[in-house]
């Protein structure tokens, strides 16, 4: 998988963002990557951020899953974050305790799964971030197979290339490909700047109307030509 370069200093620079302010930023690029409907699974679940160690699970594939989830794990590198295309399937299982115990051994960032997992309680007590579309208890044996990792794959209508920079917080998760990462944090940081100094005019006493039109936001922040 292609590495991404001093990711240390993006998983920083995101912690003092939102996805929200990723996603102006896309738009103002007029770039898509915003995933919707994929949230943290368990309470306090921390925000997380890394490039993207892909993986894809199918009915129709006949290798076994829990085999194949740890052999990417066993692939990936320190930093990275486990992505799971199970194709948004509510009813079964992507992920469980022992993959999340061997994610956070291999140094893994977290997980993030377009599909449901089960074992929530277990990546609480690892404080590993996972972030899906729900919680389950069935098993994934005989219900899902392993079609491969660091290929592309699906998170809803984002496409995922392995090394792609992957950001979730309670808002939702944004997909950045690597060439465009410094782009848009230069653009999110900036939207997060005029928001604050909108809400510094705000509490000083200027109305809201004012203080939003003197900062240009809503101008700064459409997406081209819109």
């Amino acid at each position: 998988m292609p590495r991404f370069p001093d990711a240390g200093r993006v998983r920083a620079a995101f912690q003092e963002l939102s996805t929200c302010n990723l996603s102006d930023a896309l738009d103002r690029l007029d770039m898509t990557g915003q995933v919707q409907g994929i949230l943290p699974l368990w309470a306090g679940c921390p925000k997380v951020a890394g490039p993207a160690m892909t993986m894809k699970l199918s009915p129709d594939a006949g290798y076994s899953t829990v085999i194949g989830t740890l052999e990417a794990v066993q692939a990936s590198s320190p930093g990275d974050l486990l992505v799971i295309d199970n194709g948004g399937r509510p009813g079964i299982n992507s992920f469980g305790g022992i993959a999340a115990f061997s994610s956070r051994r291999y140094g893994m960032q977290g997980c993030v799964i377009d599909g449901s997992t089960r074992d929530v309680d277990e990546m609480a007590d690892l404080t590993l971030p996972v972030y899906g579309r729900g919680v389950v208890n069935t098993s994934v044996r005989g219900r899902i197979g392993f079609e491969g990792h660091s290929s592309p794959v699906n998170l809803g209508d984002v496409r995922v290339t392995a090394g792609d920079f992957v950001f979730a917080d309670v808002n939702g998760v944004v997909v950045v490909p690597p060439y465009a990462v410094a782009d848009v944090l230069r653009w999110a940081r900036r939207f997060n700047q005029m928001e604050q100094a909108i809400k510094r005019d705000i509490a000083s006493g200027t109305t809201p109307v004012t203080a939003h039109n003197r900062r240009r936001y809503d101008q700064a922040a459409r997406r081209p030509g819109v």
